[in-house]
Order: C-alpha cells, then sequence, then structure tokens
C-alpha cells in the first residue's frame, strides 16, 4: 500500500472517530430518549409492571415480579427454590425479606434504599434529568457486552449515587449500567465488596403495541442467569397503598 493510502486510511479512521466523540452528552441523550419511544411518550409513563423468568446453570427456576411507580414505588419479588426475595423500596423508606431472615421484612438500609430509589422512575435516568436532580457526566466510549461501541454516561443522582451507563452507539440503546458496590437492592443476604463493579445487561429491545421500547433480555452479573421478560404493563392501575408495605 503506498504511503499516500495510508495517510488517507488513517485520516479516513481518524475522521469517523472524532465525528463518535464530537457529540455531547445531550445530544446522545436525546437520541436514545428517541429511539425508546421519544419524549412525549416518556414523559407519559406513569407505572411500569414486568414479569420475568429465568434459568440457573444448575436448573433452578427464578420467576421476577417488578413494579414502577414515578415517585411513588419500586417494588421487586423473586421467586426460586429456597424460597422469596421481597425488595421495597417507597420514597421514604424501605424493606428487604429473603429466606435467610425467614421471610421477616427488615428496614432496608440508607445507602441501599437510595440506590433503589431511582428505580421508581419508568422512565429512566435521562428524561428530563435535569429537572430531577441528576447530572450527566459524557466519559468518552467503551464496549459492553458483545463487544459494542458505546457512549459512557455517568449519572449521579441527587442521593450522590453514580451510575454508569453505556449507551449503544449505532441504536442508542442501553447495553448496560454499572455501579459500584454490588447489589443496588441488599436483599440477598449477602455481603459484597462496596468498590465491587455490578454490571446488568440488557439486549433484545422490543417495541411495545402502544410505542414504548424495552428490552426483553436483562442478565445480572454474578447471577448467572439470564432473565427474559414474559409480560409488560404499561400505565396499568397500581395499589401502592397495598404494595408499598412491608407484606408478601
Amino acid at each position: 500500500m503506498s504511503n499516500l493510502r495510508i495517510v488517507c486510511l488513517a485520516f479516513v479512521l481518524l475522521a469517523a472517530g472524532v465525528r463518535l466523540q464530537a457529540q455531547t452528552a445531550d445530544e446522545i441523550i436525546a437520541k436514545h430518549i428517541d429511539a425508546m419511544g421519544g419524549k412525549d411518550k416518556l414523559q407519559a409513563l406513569k407505572s411500569l409492571y414486568m414479569e420475568g423468568v429465568a434459568v440457573m446453570a444448575n436448573g433452578t427456576e427464578i420467576d421476577t415480579k417488578t413494579w414502577k411507580v414515578k415517585g411513588k414505588l419500586y417494588r421487586q419479588e423473586i421467586s426460586f427454590g429456597m424460597g422469596n426475595v421481597v425488595i421495597i423500596a417507597t420514597p421514604t423508606k424501605g424493606w428487604t425479606s429473603n429466606p435467610r431472615s425467614g421471610g421477616t421484612f427488615a428496614p432496608m438500609p440508607d445507602e441501599a434504599l437510595k440506590a433503589a430509589q431511582p428505580q421508581m422512575d419508568p422512565s429512566g435516568p435521562f428524561v428530563d434529568y435535569a429537572a430531577k436532580g441528576n447530572k450527566v457526566e459524557l466519559q468518552g466510549t467503551d464496549t459492553a457486552s458483545g463487544g459494542k461501541k458505546c457512549y459512557k454516561l455517568k449519572v449521579t443522582f441527587p442521593s450522590g449515587q453514580e451510575v454508569t451507563y453505556y449507551i449503544d452507539a449505532q441504536t442508542y440503546y442501553i447495553d448496560r449500567e454499572s455501579r459500584k458496590g454490588g447489589a443496588m437492592m441488599g436483599g440477598g443476604g449477602g455481603r459484597r465488596d462496596p468498590n465491587a463493579p455490578f454490571n446488568i445487561d440488557f439486549s433484545d429491545y422490543q417495541k411495545t403495541p402502544d410505542g414504548y421500547v424495552f428490552p426483553n433480555t436483562i442478565i445480572a452479573g454474578g447471577f448467572g442467569a439470564k432473565t427474559s421478560v414474559e409480560k409488560l404493563e404499561v400505565n396499568k392501575d397500581v395499589d401502592v397503598d397495598k404494595l408499598g408495605k412491608p407484606e408478601n
């Protein structure tokens, strides 16, 4: 290859890299919001209910039910061979129960509650992020699951919790979210290194009949199971008073 061709090829590759890096955080967020159904639809998202199932390597089946009610409730119920785990977060309090506690609910530690509270927002962290008090920082590009090139956006929530989101440079879907401290819930009964990364990967995005887009496959790092979403309900009535109490 001639020197001229090498120089031209290098210039093309450099220009492509510059274009990838040149976008601002707000431009990336705008494309992400459009990919997920659009700002108007996401602003109108008040509640989300999801059911999923996963099979562990040892054959154990795990069923999950998740409720998100904007500004009011996050609740997840995880059922598996040993029993049930329940995680509840509200704007002021949180509780967890698990088989090791005999199903008895215990108050959620402050750090775990702060980590879980952003999950009450079914529209995600980027819609009207400044009004929510979220701070966003573009940290360049990286690769996530499958080697896809992604933009890294670090979100600092009002609680001080930091989560890094990997947004696919082609689809503008979230491929991964990463945080320190292991599980955001604190409901599994085990201890984790507070500085260890905990990743959740998302894939198989599909559009619902009413125009929302959600991932249908979720892999939480460290659990060795791929959750397949089997049911989604958007903006259905949720009994917050009942589900927001420490009851099974």
